[in-house]
């Protein structure tokens, strides 16, 4: 069983995509859920109402993941409305792909800022919170371990960071019963990366399954690591990439 009934979470860019999978996911689960979401307010409220027909509270946050205090916000204003926190979804994330010569600083501090210090700043705002049986699962992927083509180097390098911070946030919150996890996408069919685009095809040959992955099976993996069945599972790498990495 897998109940996290009466559980609080926060899934930062909650508003599409693998976010608001895992927003519906865990709500269905049982969860009430706060999510960020940076720009569309009418997606954000499609989320809330999907929430709310689950029998669950909802909160949608507008916050800029590129900014240290508005992520650190949410998570203030997540235990403001609900009165706790007990999981926390890394799940925020951009992307600027180019070769190592064309990339710019610009270009750096964006990305670094919201893939690899949001998940930083939210992790170390929500451990002042998390109790016993808390989760942090933190959204990387799996241009971290496997790069097939030129122009990842930025986006790899800032996925990478995420496998040292969960390994050092197991270690950190053990002891307090906390457990921290990454979950590795592969291809999966989403507004970023749809199973029709330009380059689906030569993302396809790298999987051995052949198919691209739904936002669905990536938040069925963090329900899992979120509920009483993950409670033994800290530090860990887990790719849901139909055989990618293989």
């Amino acid at each position: 069983m897998n109940n996290i009934s009466g559980r609080v979470a926060l899934v930062t860019g909650g508003s599409r995509g693998i976010g608001a999978a895992t927003v519906a996911r865990l709500a269905q689960e049982g969860a009430d859920v706060a999510f960020t979401y940076n720009q569309s307010a009418d997606r954000a409220q499609e989320v809330v109402e999907r929430v709310k027909a689950a029998g669950r509270r909802a909160l949608a946050i507008q916050a800029d993941s590129a900014s240290a205090d508005a992520v650190s916000s949410s998570v203030a204003q997540t235990v403001a409305e609900f009165g706790r926190l007990d999981i926390l979804v890394n799940n925020a994330g951009t992307a600027a792909f180019g070769h190592i010569t064309e990339l710019s600083m610009a270009d750096f501090e964006h990305v670094m800022n919201v893939n690899v210090r949001a998940a930083f700043v939210a992790s170390q705002a929500a451990a002042a919170h998390l109790d016993t049986g808390g989760r942090i699962i933190t959204i990387g992927s799996c241009a971290a371990t496997r790069v097939t083509g030129q122009g990842y180097v930025l986006y790899s390098m800032s996925k990478t960071a995420l496998i040292g911070l969960t390994k050092g946030l197991a270690r950190d919150l053990g002891p307090r019963g906390i457990t921290a996890n990454l979950v590795h996408p592969g291809p999966i069919d989403t507004e970023m990366n749809p199973a029709d685009s330009p380059v689906a095809d030569e993302n396809r040959s790298h999987v051995a399954l052949g198919t691209y992955g739904e936002a669905t099976d990536v938040a069925a993996t963090v329900a899992y690591l979120a509920g009483e069945s993950g409670r033994y599972v800290t530090g860990a790498e887990i790719a849901i990439d139909g055989g990618y990495v293989a």
